[in-house]
C-alpha cells in the first residue's frame, strides 16, 4: 500500500463531466476513510475541464509540494474540432452560433492551417477561464457579458497531427506546452480557416512520461479502498 501521508502520485483518468476538484475530493475522502485520518493534502497537477476526459495527476501528503513540477510537463492530448460555427466558452457549455459555410474547405487546408500553429507563439486564453484579470477570474466578467482584456499568454505546439476529417468534424492529435488551451486552440484555428470553430471533444492522453493507459478508475480506486479496509 502507498504510504499517502508521505507522499504518493496517482494517476487517474478522469471521467467526462467530472471536474478536476471532483477527482481530488473523491480521492481525499476514500483516503481518509481507509485510514481513518483527517486533513491529508490531496492536489491535482493541471486542470482538466468538466467536457475533457483523461489523464489527471493527483498528488497526496508531502508529494504535494511537487505540483509545480509535474504541471510543467508537456501534455499530449487527442480530441474533435466541429468547424462552420463557434461558441462563447469555445466547447459545448455553451450553444454554437455564429454558422458559416464549409462546403469550400479542403483536406489540404486543414492540415495546412494545422502546420501552422507549431512552434512558439502567443495565445490569448478563453474569456471563459480561470484566468485572473485585474484580482477577478476571466469568466467572472465573461458570465456578466463585461469585455475583458485577456494578456496573451507564450505557449508551445510541438506537434499537431490531423487525424481524421470528417466534415464538420475534425480529429486531432496536439502535444503542447504547459497552459496551452486547446478551447483556444479550436477557436483560432476555425479563424485561420474562417469558417469558425469549437471543441467538440477532448481527451489527455500523456503528461511528460505519464500515459492514459496506466491511469487509474476513480470508482475502483474509491471501491477498492473500501474492501481493504484495515483491521481496527
Amino acid at each position: 500500500m502507498n504510504d499517502y501521508t508521505s507522499g504518493a502520485v496517482l494517476l487517474f483518468d478522469k471521467p467526462y463531466r467530472w471536474t478536476s476538484f471532483d477527482v481530488v475530493n473523491s480521492v481525499r475522502y476514500a483516503i481518509q476513510k481507509k485510514l481513518k485520518i483527517k486533513g491529508l493534502k490531496v492536489g491535482h497537477a493541471g486542470t482538466l475541464d468538466p467536457l475533457a476526459s483523461g489523464l489527471l495527476i493527483v498528488c497526496t501528503g508531502k508529494e504535494t509540494k511537487n505540483i509545480e513540477a509535474y504541471q510543467a510537463l508537456e501534455k499530449e492530448y487527442t480530441g474533435t474540432f466541429f468547424l462552420g460555427a463557434t461558441t462563447p466558452t469555445c466547447d459545448l457549455e455553451s450553444e454554437p452560433g455564429d454558422f458559416r459555410d464549409i462546403s469550400e474547405i479542403t483536406p489540404e487546408q486543414i492540415k495546412k492551417v494545422a502546420l501552422s500553429f507549431l512552434g512558439v507563439q502567443q495565445q490569448v486564453p478563453p474569456v471563459f477561464s480561470a484566468i485572473k484579470v485585474d484580482g477577478k477570474r476571466a469568466y467572472e466578467y465573461a458570465r456578466k457579458n463585461h469585455e475583458v482584456n485577456i494578456t496573451p499568454k507564450t505557449i508551445t505546439i510541438d506537434a499537431f497531427e490531423i487525424t481524421r476529417i470528417d466534415l464538420p468534424e475534425v480529429d486531432f492529435r496536439v502535444v503542447c506546452s504547459k497552459g496551452t488551451y486547446i478551447r483556444a486552440l479550436a477557436r483560432d484555428f476555425g479563424e485561420k480557416l474562417g469558417c469558425g470553430a469549437y471543441l467538440k471533444a477532448l481527451r489527455r492522453t500523456r503528461i511528460g512520461r505519464y500515459k492514459v493507459e496506466d491511469a487509474l478508475d476513480v470508482i475502483a480506486f474509491k471501491e477498492n479502498m473500501k474492501a481493504s479496509t484495515p483491521n481496527d
